[in-house]
């Protein structure tokens, strides 16, 4: 009797330490299938990346049905989304075209290179302060606090007034986990409607207060007698906490423990063999920070030689993507900072959907792990423990002696 094939289980056991072996099983034997719980998953790089750049949906209007995998109600529609589905997130053009041209506008490469100064400065605070005690955690004392310095100088909200709003957003983001029990469900929503409030207290006060900074220019921003209604700019403020922060700090933890862990790759960084912006490429493809996206398919989607029908849910594995030998090659479940095609990696999406924080993402972590490559060239890893998430995935306590 042949073998039942595997299906997606984030709750394996072994999953939440390492979740790559699972990814490996489901492309070679299931790389496309349907999932007992309403949706369907792809996890070879081909089909992944051809999925981020068809002209399929982000909105669940058009699902024929809602699977169990995100659902929190029997119903569809945005209003079930987090802001209201106004965000860039949760948008297909024409709003998101028009959306994302606004955005655009005041979050361009210009505004991000000129936070270079202030982001080496909080990496070398930081690590003169890891330096000085010997060692640390490396979330609370580095991964947290740098990225969410760096968006708040960015949008120009003053961090000190920030706290209530960085723990609000990590409840938030607990929302692009599969399956969240009612009661976290619950918590979701309520920290929802009071982000929402706290942004608009934060953009009267920037009101008030304008200055050269992102969010006077989301103010400010209109193109063509457009703008954004007070609504869509809470929520685009709230998505750029979320996607400026929260997947950030993934990205410098699971970076680090990749250096820490690979103690060669580690010296080509920090001997300059290698340069800190080719190494965060493939840092962000060895481990990527965010795991999981999905899609809503308005058209059948082929994959594999599998027709999946319009109206479904669509699950596209980052993680199994970025490590798919058939693309990558036989070591592609290897670390090799020089590796040349690493920026061909899936972890910040592609087409209209392209992550719009992609940049200051990549300025922070190149800085950030150049730093501490060179400031600790005998780091070593003391304690580990995961955050138990399926998608945004990463360490909840990073511990090292220097």
């Amino acid at each position: 009797m042949a073998a039942t094939p595997p299906v997606f289980d984030p709750f394996a056991p072994g999953y939440a330490d390492d979740p790559y072996p699972h990814y490996a099983r489901l492309r070679d034997r299931a790389p496309v299938h349907e999932h007992p719980l309403g949706f369907w998953i792809v996890s070879r790089y081909r089909d992944v990346a051809a999925l981020q750049r068809a002209a399929q949906s982000v909105d669940e209007q058009y699902l024929t049905r809602l699977p169990t995998w995100k659902s929190d109600s029997g119903t569809l529609g945005k209003r079930n989304r987090m802001m209201g589905g106004l965000s860039l997130l949760d948008q297909d053009p024409p709003d998101h075209t028009r959306l994302r041209r606004l955005v655009s506008k005041a979050f361009g490469p210009r505004a991000v290179q000129a936070l270079r100064p202030r982001i080496e400065h909080h990496v070398d605070t930081a690590l003169d302060r890891i330096a000085a005690t010997g060692g640390a955690d490396v979330l609370p004392e580095f991964a947290f606090p740098l990225p969410f310095a760096v968006i708040s100088e960015l949008l120009g909200i003053p961090v000190l007034e920030s706290t209530r709003l960085r723990e609000l957003v990590g409840t938030l983001v607990l929302a692009l986990e599969p399956l969240p029990d009612p009661a976290l469900q619950a918590r979701i929503r309520a920290a929802d409607t009071e982000v929402l409030a706290l942004v608009a207290d934060l953009i009267a006060w920037k009101r008030a207060h304008l200055a050269d900074d992102v969010l006077t220019r989301l103010i400010a921003a209109e193109h063509d007698g457009d703008v954004l209604n007070a609504d869509e700019l809470a929520a685009q403020v709230v998505l750029l906490y979320i996607a400026g922060h929260e997947t950030t700090v993934n990205l410098l933890a699971n970076g680090i423990l990749a250096l820490l862990r690979h103690p060669g790759q580690a010296r080509q960084l920090r001997t300059g063999a290698v340069p800190a912006a080719d190494a965060v490429e493939e840092l962000l493809r060895y481990d990527t920070p965010v795991h999981l996206m999905r899609r809503v398919t308005v058209t059948p989607f082929t994959a594999n030689d599998i027709e999946i029908p319009s109206g479904s849910w669509v699950v596209a594995c980052l993680g199994a993507a970025n490590r798919d030998p058939a693309f990558w090659g036989d070591d592609a479940g290897r670390l090799r900072l020089d590796r040349p095609d690493a920026g061909r990696h899936l972890s910040f999406g592609a087409g209209i959907h392209h992550c719009l924080g992609a940049g200051l993402a990549r300025l922070e972590a190149e800085i950030a792990f150049a730093a501490f490559a060179r400031r600790f060239p005998h780091a070593e890893l003391l304690e580990l423990e995961h955050n138990g998430r399926i998608n945004v995935r990463g360490p909840a306590r990073l511990t090292i002696s220097v």
